[in-house]
């Protein structure tokens, strides 16, 4: 598999920067990873869902601190159910918000977007996630565009900005 987790997939690690513990490396999405995309986890089209990934994908490999792009790279690999590589090991990609290790399938994508909801109302906001800015307002937008078929697909331009 293609699919390289970078450290910023995984919020155990603080959040904030990790410095020496982690080498970027370029993701790159392959014909294998869109094909096994379990047609039951998307209710845009493959090919919709498929360009939004990408490109969350360069503008990561382009601002390494883009917490909205990442956002949305990560809940796509989720929602593609990938295996990734992370500090030497190989693991499915992790749910965004709950860092779920089961593959993503319909009932667990469905919990995942309440949790998202869930986080984005508490109180005070947690340290981990004051360090992602915009992060969590990008997991929901994928979530709520490719699960619940809710809004426009989250937009990231090569500024970052979501539109």
């Amino acid at each position: 598999m293609s699919c390289e987790l970078r450290c910023l997939d995984d919020r155990h690690l603080g959040g904030a920067s990790v410095g020496g513990r982690c080498h970027h490396r370029e993701v790159r999405v392959t014909a294998a990873d869109v094909e096994r995309i379990p047609a039951g986890n998307l209710r845009v089209s493959r090919a919709e869902f498929v360009a939004l990934w990408v490109a969350a994908e360069r503008r990561v490999d382009e601002d390494y601190s883009d917490w909205y792009a990442a956002g949305v790279a990560m809940t796509c690999r989720w929602m593609a159910t990938v295996t990734v590589f992370h500090l030497r090991q190989v693991r499915p990609a992790r749910a965004p918000v709950t860092g779920e290790t089961a593959r993503a399938y319909e009932e667990l994508i469905a919990k995942e977007l309440f949790a998202a909801h869930r986080l984005s109302l508490r109180q005070p906001v947690p340290e981990w996630l004051r360090g992602r800015p915009r992060w969590l307002d990008a997991v929901i937008a994928t979530l709520e565009w490719a699960w619940s078929r809710s809004g426009v697909a989250p937009m990231v331009s090569s500024a970052g900005n979501a539109s």
